[in-house]
């Protein structure tokens, strides 16, 4: 939502201007109440409703026309609130900004029109009408040919996750009922269950980027908070297993202690280009 509303502010000027003359193509809009305005409709697929209100008594006069129904249910509704915020222009049109319709859900802006004693106000849905005028590209087949991919595998990873954590707390329990605790009993499950929270974060990123919010704008932040993230919880469980076996070295095999040094100088290196990853990311934002 965040984004269509960016990307009609960059572009509101053309977009009202291109509704105003098309709705003026129309002539009177009036006349076409009495087909259910569907020249309205066919003039704009981005039209999901259109209602009359009148300006005088400030009741909805009409039912709640969609494209292919209609709802009497909000006849004679007191629209003072939504009159009183008009900002008509010369021209009789006013717009609001985008906001989430009761009546479709859908992100949406009104565009009213004022006739004689009525106002006709249309309902456009704001990503169809920036697709329509070439704001954001979308091709039908191949968009939800990707959003399949895209939720079958986020849901796959986010199924992985479980199996993993679950797997760490049934090994776990399993060893604790045997009574055979140990720093591999320990430290295996948490590798496990941080594994698993590294990939869930991982696919829920990727459901709410890509499959419930299809992303038009590419954001580097959320890319590089995503990054670091899933960096960091890796991080964490290449420094428990490392711990791990530092210990176990120190325990049985002390001769190859220079084996964990070698794996303590890779993860240092790991946390300074994390690091500097991070504070090239910030000098950057900055600027």
């Amino acid at each position: 939502m965040k984004e269509y509303i960016e990307i009609y502010e960059k572009n509101q000027s053309k977009i009202e201007e291109f509704i105003e003359e098309s709705v003026k193509s129309l002539a009177s809009l009036s006349n076409l109440e009495k087909d259910g305005y569907k020249k309205l409709f066919k003039t704009f697929p981005s039209l999901e409703l259109v209602y009359v209100v009148d300006s005088h008594t400030k009741e909805q006069i009409s039912p709640n026309i969609f494209r292919y129904s209609k709802d009497d249910d909000e006849k004679r509704e007191n629209r003072g609130y939504l009159i009183d915020r008009l900002k008509i222009k010369p021209n009789g049109f006013a717009f609001t900004n985008p906001y989430q319709s009761s009546a479709t859900t859908n992100v949406c802006i009104t565009v009213s029109k004022k006739e004689d004693e009525k106002i006709i106000f249309m309902d456009f849905r704001l990503e169809f009408l920036l697709q329509r005028l070439g704001l954001i590209d979308r091709h039908k087949v191949f968009s939800n040919l990707t959003l399949a991919f895209y939720m079958i595998a986020g849901y796959f990873m986010m199924f992985l996750s479980g199996v993993a954590i679950f797997y760490a707390g049934l090994g776990f329990l399993g060893n604790l009922l045997e009574s055979k605790l140990s720093i591999d009993t320990i430290f295996k499950p948490i590798i496990a269950a941080t594994l698993g929270l590294a990939i869930f974060d991982l696919s829920k990123t990727i459901l709410e980027q890509e499959v419930y919010f299809k992303s038009y704008i590419k954001d580097s932040k959320i890319e590089v908070n995503t990054l670091t993230k899933f960096l960091v919880t890796i991080l964490i469980a290449l420094s428990i297993e490392t711990l791990m076996v530092v210990f176990k070295i120190a325990i049985d095999n002390y001769d190859k202690m220079i084996n964990a040094l070698y794996l303590m100088i890779g993860i240092s290196l790991f946390i300074l280009s994390l690091g500097i990853m991070m504070y090239l990311t910030k000098k950057k934002k900055a600027d």
